[in-house]
């Protein structure tokens, strides 16, 4: 029997370890950011290259290069120079500090990309896919011979793929546009080379770790990029893509305040917009002008009830407009009701309202204190809270994991603790 109770304490706190293990994992997985593309990747000065080799840019044939040519850090650029060669309509910038600074934009750009949360993974083959503007990774990406990619979207719409490894495209296949979308916002970040096949019709910005091989005929709409590899050409058109739309700037959108006291206080105009200040009867140029809430009463206005205070308390704000219980024979003082009383010049309403404690023909001290310039169909401006801008460009979103990580490890430290006693207890007995 002693067993039996010993066992039971224990087997309850390995669960609770259990469940708190479980809780923490959920807790972690909720909590952690995605990274999402709110706009063009920013490719920095590297978006006027239509080639950028980092070792060396060599090309076979009448090349057609619409766009500037670099390379950087290595020297070797070879097979261009006007026909029968090839042809760069654009700057040729040889290792020059041109080239380092768009090679180190490409450098960002590639790491930006590969940073995305992706809204699909696993994919490997492209042919017949239609795809909608969002984040695709996988391992080896290809598209096979003669195949088609279709991407479907706005003028806006953004296209990032990942290949962790290879991106090969096959011969004669071809990337089809549609719905307005432009392959200025078309990128393939490439985790080491990146082969575009004979005849191929690309497009989109290709940024290869290692390096890009554009086989014969292949012609690109984008860029080709290699960060530390050689470009390889034959016989292309490459033409950077223009009129492109601006990149967006990453930035981390805070959640829109939800606690009472975000949207502006209300104006003093509105029925019921704060509390109304209480008249004081010591107050200097009190006259013996009679409340309205009180008609009849005498220089010193005193309440119906007895034993009440001197002064004559305001009604609630937003209070019903009909006129207090008053004494019996109560002179022709004005009362709410009355249509001949004019208003204060000091008071925010255009006509004494029953709701504004004090409203005389002449100014009393239970008034709000209005400038007499204030127009009462033009409320005071009042300021707002500061509220977070909305995000633009690449945008982070979620919440950092760090607090959901220390909970579960609280948590779990809690029930290795609870079994630690609990066995402890079980050896004693």
């Amino acid at each position: 029997m002693a067993t039996s109770r010993n066992i039971r304490p224990l087997t309850l706190a390995i669960t609770g370890v259990g469940l708190a293990a479980l809780l923490g994992a959920g807790l972690i997985s909720q909590a952690s950011a995605a990274t999402v593309a709110d706009g063009p990747i920013d490719l920095g000065t590297a978006i006027d290259y239509g080639v950028l080799g980092a070792s060396a840019v060599t090309n076979t044939g009448p090349t057609v290069v619409n766009g500037d040519l670099g390379i950087a850090p290595g020297t070797s650029i070879t097979g261009f120079g006007g026909l029968p060669n090839g042809v760069v309509n654009g700057t040729v910038h040889q290792t020059d500090a041109v080239a380092v600074q768009a090679q180190r934009d490409a450098l960002t750009a590639y790491g930006t990309a590969a940073s995305l949360t992706p809204t699909r993974t696993g994919l490997a083959e492209l042919n017949t896919l239609s795809l909608s503007p969002g984040v695709y990774s996988g391992g080896a990406l290809s598209l096979a011979d003669t195949g088609t990619l279709t991407l479907t979207g706005g003028e806006d719409s953004v296209w990032v793929f990942q290949a962790e490894s290879t991106l090969i495209i096959g011969s004669s296949s071809r990337i089809a546009i549609t719905g307005g979308a432009t392959a200025c916002n078309v990128f393939w970040q490439v985790g080491s080379s990146a082969t575009l096949g004979t005849a191929a019709d690309f497009q989109g910005t290709v940024v290869a770790d290692q390096s890009v091989t554009v086989t014969t005929a292949a012609q690109v709409e984008g860029r080709v990029i290699a960060l530390n590899g050689a470009v390889t050409l034959d016989t292309n058109t490459i033409s950077a893509a223009e009129d492109c739309p601006p990149p967006g700037t990453p930035s981390e959108p805070s959640p829109s305040p939800s606690e009472p006291g975000a949207s502006p206080s209300p104006s003093p105009s509105s029925p019921g917009a704060g509390p109304s200040p209480s008249p004081s009867p010591s107050s200097p140029g009190a006259g013996p002008s009679p409340s309205p809430s009180n008609p009849g009463a005498g220089p010193s206005p005193s309440p119906s009830n007895p034993g009440a205070s001197p002064s004559p308390s305001p009604s609630a704000p937003g209070a019903s407009p009909s006129p207090s219980p008053s004494s019996p024979g109560a002179g022709p003082s004005p009362s709410p009701s009355n249509p001949g009383a004019s208003p204060s010049p000091s008071a925010p309403a255009a006509s004494p309202s029953p709701s504004t404690p004090g409203a005389s023909p002449s100014p009393s001290p239970s008034q709000p204190v209005v400038s007499p310039s204030a127009s009462p169909s033009v409320p005071p401006t009042w300021s707002q809270p500061n509220t977070p801008s909305s995000p633009s460009g690449l945008a982070v979103t979620g919440t950092d994991a760090t607090v959901a990580l220390a909970l579960a490890v609280g948590l779990l430290v809690a029930g290795l603790t609870t079994v630690f006693i609990v066995r402890r207890r079980a050896r004693r007995s």
